[in-house]
């Protein structure tokens, strides 16, 4: 497996602060997304190689102040042709979580810097 192989995953920080949902929801939020755009992209050869070492998978999880900076997100990376999910929460219909598929970091690194570290 490529070292450099990472999936981006991004949270709403406000759903637990503001909204007051319980941090396992969230990141029930997380991982639900994660599933899907395994699922959506599972052919994909970096997703192929980022599966064939479970042991060492790389994951980073950043936090989003709000909805409108997840979504704004998601658009950028739509408009990029970087390949993701957008968990949408129902039937709140609440925008929750992106995770990107495994991708070579250099290649999506920049879509990410102006989110934290999820704490």
């Amino acid at each position: 497996m490529s070292t450099n192989i990472v999936q981006y995953v991004v949270v709403r920080r406000d759903v637990v602060k503001t909204l007051k949902w319980p941090l396992g929801a969230l990141i029930a939020q997380a991982c639900h997304a994660c599933t899907a755009v395994m699922h959506n992209f599972y052919e994909h050869p970096d997703t192929q190689n980022y599966l064939k070492d479970l042991d060492n998978m790389h994951k980073v999880i950043l936090e989003a102040k709000d909805e409108e900076s997840l979504k704004s997100l998601s658009n950028a990376l739509t408009e990029n042709n970087i390949d993701h999910k957008l968990w949408i929460e129902q039937p709140e219909n609440i925008s929750t979580c992106v995770a990107v598929r495994p991708y070579n970091k250099e290649t999506v690194q920049q879509f990410f810097k102006e989110f934290k570290l999820f704490r």
